[in-house]
């Protein structure tokens, strides 16, 4: 999956511009569209946010028993009037949760948007990180 360099950026939580330096200094790959567009591999979004998380502190998010935790980046969301499915790309793994649509609705998860799956035993929690720059 490819997403527009200004999605990529925004994702990143760059300016188009650097997204246009990062892929002429060979730090990122993108691909062209038949059109002529660039885009970005989501893999590559996914990549950079795993260098950037790795070089930052963690940032916290509740206390919990769990330990096998998961950042990436929502892929896809699919909901009915009762239940949702998200999925979410970390970096090379795709983790899926099934929740309950009011779940959904209180996370507003979007496709492109930073998450945390939390994986203990069977289950998939998703959470969503404190903002940058918070302590709590």
């Amino acid at each position: 999956m490819n997403v527009r360099i200004g999605e990529a950026a925004e994702m990143l939580g760059v300016s188009v511009d650097t997204i246009r330096r990062w892929e002429r200094d060979h730090q990122l790959k993108t691909v062209r569209t038949a059109g002529g567009q660039r885009q970005v591999p989501l893999a590559e979004v996914t990549r950079l946010l795993n260098e950037r998380r790795r070089a930052q502190p963690e940032r916290s998010t509740t206390a919990q028993s769990a330990r096998n935790r998961f950042m990436g980046v929502v892929t896809h969301v699919d909901r009915d009037r009762v239940a949702a499915v998200v999925e979410i790309q970390a970096g090379p793994h795709r983790l899926v949760s099934l929740m309950t649509r009011e779940a959904l609705d209180e996370l507003d998860l979007k496709v492109g948007d930073e998450a945390a799956c939390v994986v203990k035993a069977t289950n998939v929690i998703v959470e969503r990180p404190a903002p940058r720059g918070s302590r709590e």
